[in-house]
């Protein structure tokens, strides 16, 4: 082929690549047009969308940076914090481009189709799921901590879990995501006003004994078991899709993405090396616990509807994707049948009764926190989104030629495919060996126990 016929053939596919969008996006996509619906899913704004990603994403997340930053050093810590939210914001528009071009995409799962057929739509919709209610039941034991905090250890801690769950679950039961949006504006000023309280009342009584290292040398397994930790605060993107469906103006999602990541990004930072600052490297996870008793009651009761919210928004997603799942293109997913609210408050109901199951039944659920956010959101929060694009750019343009034509993005997707699969085996292996670890020196408690 000669020299001119190459341009000529890709003249066309270069612009197609940079501008294309949906032309026809009611017909395609996962609600279709809702005018004459009862229940309308697409009317959130970004504003509102943006809202709910921080609501969900900078929450107890938070409050293990400090820790991090206590192992790793306050400027190792720092660089690791504002670069992985670079990342996630990269990996953001990624996926949000993703779904520009397929807006028939609602889950993980339906980009897993996509790509790699009816295996990959099932594994990675159970990712979706597995990780949404293990993330409901890391959200029931930040509330347990904060109820316990703020009552002095009176009750069993199992009873203070199913305390906070009552509201979780009643939060879940919306239909929508705008349901849950004004409330999630509360929740997001909660958390920001509970890490200034936090901070504040760290700089009031800062430890007088405190180390505070520039930089820390330690061993992978140490340092790694850190760096989760500012890893998966930015975990959200397993939502993005589910989110981005419900919007009026889908193309505007990159706006709610820039929103989210700007804010977490900076809160985390300043948060993060604060209160580290002040107290030093015997602070707790979650940091608020390093906090005097009148503080920490103060603290954690401020952020009390941010924990509450966000673990309702997890438990919301694990059921609407089972939702969406059995009834699209039906009936009751738009209607109020009997049948589609049965079905809905039923699995409501599940998603939140596994999560308290997980949450006080399996003595080592933090672990399994952990080997989920491994397997799951480093994949879906970074070494995913490299996929998206490789797919994308190859059967939109003319296969391998036109990842060597874009060689920079190629390699910044496979960048991202490598990153995430290291994420995801170290992140493994670390978790496995603190199992091992902690039955080796007896540190796990017999399932529902106080």
């Amino acid at each position: 082929m000669t020299a001119s016929r190459v341009e000529e053939k890709q003249a066309p596919i270069r612009a197609d690549w940079a501008d294309r969008t949906p032309t026809d996006h009611d017909k395609v996509d996962v609600f279709g047009p809702e005018d004459q619906h009862d229940i309308k899913y697409k009317v959130l704004s970004w504003p509102l969308v943006a809202v709910l990603m921080i609501a969900e994403i900078v929450s107890n997340g938070m409050l293990s940076l400090p820790s991090s930053l206590a192992q790793v050093g306050m400027v190792p810590g720092l660089i690791i914090i504002v670069f992985l939210g670079v990342f996630a914001t990269y990996t953001s528009w990624l996926l949000v481009r993703f779904k520009l071009r397929h807006p028939e995409v609602h889950t993980m799962g339906d980009a897993g189709f996509i790509m790699f057929g009816p295996i990959g739509r099932e594994i990675m919709a159970f990712g979706t799921l597995c990780f949404s209610i293990f993330a409901c039941g890391g959200q029931l034991l930040a509330g347990q901590i904060a109820l316990a905090a703020l009552t002095d250890n009176r009750l069993c801690l199992m009873l203070y879990t199913g305390i906070f769950a009552i509201p979780t679950l009643l939060c879940s039961l919306p239909r929508t995501f705008h349901g849950l949006s004004w409330i999630s504006i509360a929740s997001v000023l909660s958390i920001f006003v509970a890490g200034v309280v936090g901070m504040a009342a760290a700089g009031i009584a800062p430890d007088p004994n405190r180390s505070v290292e520039v930089a820390v040398a330690s061993d992978f397994y140490t340092a790694f078991v850190s760096i989760t930790n500012p890893v998966f605060s930015f975990a959200g993107h397993f939502m993005f899709f589910v989110l981005v469906s419900e919007m009026k103006e889908p193309r505007h999602a990159m706006r709610a993405a820039y929103t989210l990541q700007s804010f977490a990004t900076v809160f985390y930072a300043i948060f993060a090396g604060v209160t580290y600052g002040y107290i030093g490297s015997t602070v707790k996870s979650p940091s608020f616990s390093s906090l005097p008793p009148y503080w920490q009651k103060v603290s954690y009761g401020i952020a009390l509807p941010n924990l509450l919210l966000a673990g309702a928004l997890y438990a919301h997603t694990a059921s609407k994707v089972i939702f969406v799942r059995i009834f699209r293109h039906s009936k009751h997913l738009h209607s109020h049948t009997i049948i589609g609210w049965s079905v809905w408050i039923g699995l409501v109901l599940l998603a939140n009764g596994l999560s308290f199951l997980l949450a006080v039944g399996v003595p080592i659920f933090n672990y399994l926190i952990g080997i989920a956010a491994s397997l799951f959101a480093a994949w879906f929060t970074y070494g995913i989104a490299g996929m998206f694009w490789l797919h994308d750019a190859y059967h939109d343009g003319p296969g391998f030629y036109a990842w060597r034509r874009q060689w920079a993005q190629t390699a910044l997707a496979i960048a991202t495919i490598l990153s995430g699969a290291f994420i995801c085996v170290a992140g493994l292996y670390v978790t496995i060996r603190g199992i091992i670890d902690a039955y080796a020196s007896g540190q796990l408690p017999p399932p529902f126990t106080c």
